[in-house]
């Protein structure tokens, strides 16, 4: 177990940042909306976003930079900058609408104003990935992937009817509505995210650049065999991961929220504090601790996943292994990121209204992200011999396609 732990990091990592307090919002309301019928989306997504993952982390290691560097290598400066741009301002609402759901968890656990916490939160995500070493700052990510366990915790407090639940898992049940699709486009669009696909690929790079004796895979291909395959176990564990996690939350949130009635939940907080009179005490205040230690995940993958995108589309020096002065404009962009979505809390602006939409955006965009990520991995100039094919390379365009056809059922939808 000690030998897996210690093979496991990016794909983790990004699992686990998946779910963060926004996630848990859409799948909350997810839950409290539809009840047990929506179970079966987690079911679907799961190899789907091991697939995409798992490409996104090969190109990383093969080519030795992230998404935004091949990029820039490979396609017109006005894609990039679209693509780099789309991505910087959907992570910034996401990071403030995380770190408004942090600020309303802590109050309804300790009492007092939201800001103050919200304040101390956004400290807390901006200084320390750059003040940390970065072995130190992994190992703290890795393990603060255990506060997800605090969902299966509610999830065991909470009285499912698990035969409804297996079928809701099991049985897809679809009603062909705008409300539908565009919930649906939202559960895919912040499962299966673009700063994910930034955030692995970068962070292979990452770990290729400072473990001595490796090198990127077009330069050492005699490394891929073991690479490939801790990148595979790595990838399967922390989907796995994120999406058992994912399905507790929809699953108790329909045990409890739906069946009371409260189908009304938007946000990660409220549904923290509407199964306080339903599941009780232990399971409220267990759903809104998990949010401040997702939080305090899932913000510096967010803010991390931005800076990357943005340091290597310029050029830039980037990399958390970094010392500050070494990469001062990375680190610049990872900090502005997280006080911009902090500032979203104290103007007019609603980040919770705002966020479901950038999860509805997501879902769009990810697809030409994910469909020039496809056609970079099976080009030679990119990828050397190590081109995506086979098995892997159906999966990731099932997965493109996938994400395609929800958005445009939801276009459909609206237009009816």
């Amino acid at each position: 177990m000690g030998r897996v732990w210690r093979l496991l990091g990016p794909g983790l990592i990004t699992g686990a940042s998946d779910d963060d307090p926004s996630g848990i919002g859409t799948y909350s309301q997810a839950g409290a909306q539809l009840g047990y019928t929506m179970g079966w989306t987690m079911l679907v997504a799961y190899p789907l976003m091991v697939g995409i993952q798992e490409i996104s982390a090969r190109l990383g290691r093969t080519t030795g930079c992230g998404i935004a560097g091949n990029l820039r290598r490979c396609y017109p400066g006005w894609l990039l900058q679209g693509i780099v741009g789309l991505l910087l301002v959907a992570n910034t609402i996401n990071i403030g609408a995380d770190l408004g759901a942090m600020g309303d968890a802590a109050s309804l656990v300790v009492g007092g104003p939201r800001l103050p916490y919200i304040v101390a939160f956004c400290a807390a995500c901006a200084v320390a990935p750059v003040l940390m070493r970065y072995a130190r700052y992994v190992a703290l990510l890795k393990w603060m992937t255990l506060s997800l366990f605090a969902y299966v915790a509610v999830l065991l407090t909470s009285t499912v009817q698990w035969e409804a639940a297996l079928r809701g898992i099991f049985v897809p049940s679809l009603t062909w509505s705008s409300d539908y699709f565009t919930t649906l486009v939202a559960i895919f669009g912040t499962t299966i995210s673009p700063y994910l696909f930034f955030w692995q690929a970068s962070q292979e790079a990452e770990e290729q650049r400072i473990n001595r004796g490796e090198k990127p895979l077009v330069e050492a291909p005699a490394q891929a065999r073991k690479a490939f395959e801790r990148i595979r176990l790595d990838t399967i564990i922390g989907m796995a991961f994120s999406n058992l996690v994912a399905l507790a939350i929809i699953t108790a949130s329909a045990a409890t929220l739906h069946a009371a009635g409260n189908t009304a939940v938007a946000t990660s907080a409220e549904a923290a504090a509407a199964l306080r009179p339903i599941a009780g005490e232990l399971a409220s205040a267990l759903f809104a601790l998990g949010i401040v230690g997702t939080g305090l995940l899932a913000v510096p993958v967010l803010a991390g996943s931005a800076a990357y995108a943005v340091g290597e589309a310029s050029k830039w020096k980037v990399g958390l292994a970094r010392k500050p002065r070494q990469a001062v404009a990375f680190y610049s962009i990872l900090v502005l990121a997280t006080g911009a979505g902090a500032l979203l809390n104290f103007t007019s602006l609603d980040p919770i209204r705002a966020l479901y939409w950038s999860a509805v955006v997501n879902g769009v965009v990810a697809v030409p992200v994910m469909t020039v990520m496809m056609l970079m991995t099976a080009r030679r100039q990119v990828m050397g011999k190590f081109t995506i094919n086979g098995g892997l390379r159906w999966l990731g365009w099932a997965t493109t396609a996938t994400m395609a056809g929800c958005a445009v059922a939801m276009a459909l939808t609206w237009s009816l």
